[in-house]
């Protein structure tokens, strides 16, 4: 099945999570992702219950703050 992940296409064998997607594409400081399927953010603790489905459009993001010097 086909799936895009950060812009790039990506075939994979069956639907899995987004907790099982998190694992095998070895994405690291998995506590500070946010995960966004389809365009819509979700939610940390459904990461092991929403299934990636065939054309899914994935986007795996990290916040970071900034600021600026005085």
């Amino acid at each position: 099945m086909n799936i895009t992940i950060n812009g790039k296409e990506k075939e994979i064998e069956k639907e899995v999570t987004v907790k099982e997607l998190l694992d095998t594409e070895q994405v690291e400081m998995q506590e500070y992702v946010t995960v966004q399927l389809n365009d819509e953010i979700i939610p940390r603790d459904s990461y092991d219950t929403t299934l990636v489905k065939e054309g899914s459009v994935i986007e795996f993001l990290y916040y970071m703050g900034g600021g600026s010097e005085v």
